[in-house]
């Protein structure tokens, strides 16, 4: 093996923080990598919120060999578009085919520089990325032997080779979108590119060669060891492509992209510097932080974008943002946003209305070729309740009310239904208060109903009794007395399936009689016949909207406190070979508690709500401890593109926001001794907690800007207005601190 280029020996050097005091030094992409049960994180290198994205093609961090380099990564989870390969010697039917063998540990892994050895041919393949496009660097042995380029696609691929150097391709893909019937939604996208030496130069005597589905280009004998794939991609147009390609790749070094990477990362980073800690929780931390970027993505391309919600091209000077998950990210992703970035979060609400106006429907699963149907509710009613009551504007809020309202009555509620037409059961829902389920055994009536997903009957009763409450909110803040009052109605419909005698939310049938099932592993898999991919003991939780209601149901707050003991300490009933045939999405297990799904975030706070803030802190920091490791195991469930690392970011700084759509922050004890928050116009909000650490986790007592702080409660208001929040902590709890805060509502 020959020596490595000097720019990949100092990213290298700097995967060590000790090194240095650049805080993108913590984010070490392969965290998680390697998943408990279901889909792991992947190393995804791209700039923050930037559509061009780069993924190796291989199923997790364990393999050795890599499928293909792509070009393009249309969406989270998604194959990569057009993956390249570098292969020695003649072009065969099996060139093609062939997996290039890797040595993990001569990887470069950083979210702006990607960089591999692979090991039979003595090649280094490495990648950077820029907003629009991005250069591969191929380095290649001195050989006499062939040395090949290969591109791959689909049968779609259309493929040209306008200059001795170039390439010209558009290809499509696609993904099924559930409804009364599938329906396969397919995106192009179009790329050009050059092949240069590392000065930009052509390379003479560069064959190009056509194939089935795929194109190659194979070097002259006499040509540098290096070579650069400078290319640009787009949604619009290939003139478009060759545009940002010019812009951003032609006339740049692959160097220059590194450095212009890096400082785009460092301004992520630099949001929030904290101080403290372990380097393994600083790690875990600013990953995180880097995982809440990946995605949403500004798909506008220099003045204009593609929607994939009428199939046009717009003109436009803001950004349109797309590939978002909101049933994971409104918990805590989202959130976090309106705090480090309500800039950003006001662009990404800007282009929720314009999906709506362009489709019809608010978006659920917002994809760039258009709304993907998946999971339950229409949660991103919660993301403009939010956003309008922390006083983030420059969106239609009449259109997003417009849509809001749409979504709930002319939609249909059945899950990964979202955008088709209402039907029998949700006039059922809306008539009788409740989401009727099927009894085990009894057949589906409806055929709107998903075979695998069933109707999860109590999960979209509270998650839809959820986007009602934030319905009635903003009407109530906007002035407009009849929906305030008719969805109000509909927000307390979860009370409808409480069992006062299981002390848990349960289905009943079609004529209102109770169905006893056992509400920890009934349901099939994921539960989805009653819940949705966590069983009864945490949709028990599931009234972020109505706290107090909740409460009172459980019958006070000291009962409360005691079902969340419980909680946290019940056994399983069963094997956890046999638990995880169908609760294979409840990962992460404290007791009953499923770390490793997001309907569970906001769960160990609630201790805060019922007079026993000290369990939260305990809590909290276990979770943290055990569940969110610096490792490649160090995810406890789907992560979702940035929906569980929200929740990592907010728990370690010692704040989270329990209701989206109420502007409060909850308090907790946070991992590091000194966040500071440096938020929009130049004023910061600074978190202190000295001599924080494993067993000094206890809050004694607080002060905001030097007065008595009594409740674990602050507004978003008050942290953004800037100041410091001083927490004294220590190894045992103070039990009274906190203990008679009033609940927020």
């Amino acid at each position: 093996m020959k020596s490595l280029p000097t720019a990949i020996l100092v990213a290298v050097a700097t995967l060590s923080p000790a090194l240095g005091a650049d805080l993108t030094d913590y984010i070490d992409p392969r965290i998680g990598n390697v998943s408990m049960l279901l889909v792991p994180t992947f190393p995804t290198f791209s700039l923050p919120n930037q559509m061009l994205r780069m993924v190796p093609a291989k199923n997790n961090y364990i393999e050795d060999q890599v499928s293909g380099f792509p070009l393009q990564v249309g969406g989270h989870r998604m194959a990569g578009i057009v993956p390249m390969k570098v292969v020695l010697g003649p072009l065969t039917a099996e060139s093609w085919k062939r997996k290039m063998t890797i040595d993990h540990d001569l990887d470069v892994v950083r979210p702006w520089h990607y960089s591999t050895y692979l090991i039979d041919d003595d090649i280094r393949v490495s990648f950077t990325p820029a907003k629009r496009a991005a250069i591969y660097q191929v380095d290649f042995p001195v050989t006499t032997a062939d040395r090949n380029l290969l591109f791959s696609g689909s049968a779609n691929l259309k493929i040209s080779s306008p200059g001795a150097n170039a390439f010209a391709l558009e290809d499509q893909f696609s993904f099924d979108n559930k409804g009364l019937k599938t329906i396969t939604l397919t995106q192009t996208v179009y790329a050009y590119g050059e092949i240069t030496d590392p000065e930009g130069r052509p390379i003479a005597g560069l064959r190009f060669d056509p194939a089935p589905r795929g194109f190659s280009f194979t070097l002259p004998v006499a040509a540098a060891a290096t070579v650069l794939i400078k290319y640009g991609i787009s949604y619009i147009s290939p003139a478009q492509a060759m545009k940002n390609y010019r812009a951003e790749a032609a006339t740049a070094k692959f160097a220059d992209l590194v450095t212009q990477g890096h400082a785009a990362w460092a301004k992520v980073t630099d949001q929030l510097v904290v101080e403290g800690g372990t380097e393994a929780q600083k790690r875990s931390f600013y990953t995180a932080l880097y995982r809440t970027h990946e995605r949403m993505v500004d798909v506008n391309e220099g003045g204009q974008y593609f929607s994939g919600y009428d199939q046009k091209v717009h003109q436009s000077d803001r950004p349109f943002y797309v590939d978002d998950w909101i049933w994971d990210t409104y918990l805590a992703t989202h959130p976090l946003r309106t705090l480090i970035d309500p800039q950003l979060e006001s662009d990404i609400l800007n282009s929720y209305t314009l999906m709506y106006e362009q489709s019809g429907w608010l978006p659920t699963f917002p994809q760039i070729f258009g709304n993907r149907m998946c999971m339950n509710g229409y949660h991103s009613s919660a993301l403009f309740l939010d956003a309008h009551r922390k006083g983030i504007t420059g969106f239609d809020l009449d259109r997003a009310y417009a849509g809001i309202k749409k979504n709930l009555t002319e939609g249909s509620l059945l899950p990964w239904r979202q955008g088709n037409p209402r039907g029998p059961l949700d006039d059922f829902f809306y008539a009788q208060g409740f989401f009727p389920a099927l009894r085990p055994g009894q057949q589906e009536t409806d055929p709107m109903v998903d075979g695998f997903e069933k109707r999860q009957a109590v999960a979209v009763t509270l998650g839809i009794a959820f986007d009602a409450w934030t319905l009635a909110q903003l009407a109530q803040d906007l002035g407009r007395a009849e929906d305030f009052q008719t969805f109000s109605r509909v927000a307390e419909f979860y009370r409808n399936l409480w069992h006062p005698g299981e002390r848990l939310f349960m289905p009943k049938d079609e004529k209102g009689e109770w169905i006893m099932i056992d509400p920890k592993s009934a349901g099939g898999p994921g539960y989805r016949e009653f819940y949705d991919e966590n069983n009864g003991w945490t949709y028990a939780w599931q009234v972020q909207h109505d706290i107090a209601g909740l409460v009172g149901l459980l019958g006070g707050k000291k009962a409360t406190e005691e079902r969340l003991d419980q909680l946290f300490r019940e056994p399983l009933g069963m094997g956890r070979n046999h638990f995880y045939v169908n609760g294979a999405n409840s990962t992460g297990l404290v007791g009953q508690f499923s770390m490793g799904n997001e309907p569970s975030f906001h769960i160990p706070y609630l201790y805060n709500y019922v007079g026993a803030p000290w369990k939260t802190q305990q809590r909290t920091r276990f979770l943290l401890d055990v569940w969110f490791q610096d490792t490649i195991f160090g995810m406890p469930g789907d992560e979702d593109g940035g929906g569980m690392s929200g929740f990592v970011i907010l728990s370690s700084i010692g704040l989270y926001q329990v209701t989206p759509g109420l502007p409060v922050f909850t308090i907790t004890s946070p991992v590091f001794e000194r966040t500071t928050i440096r938020l929009t116009g130049g004023k910061t909000f600074t978190i202190v907690a000295k001599g924080a650490s494993k067993e000094r986790k206890y809050i004694q007592k607080a002060a905001l800007n030097g007065q008595p702080l009594d409740t674990p409660f602050i507004t978003y208001a008050t942290v953004m207005a800037g100041g410091t929040l001083t927490l004294d902590l220590a190894e045992k709890p103070n039990k009274d601190w906190g203990k008679d805060a009033v609940i927020p509502q």
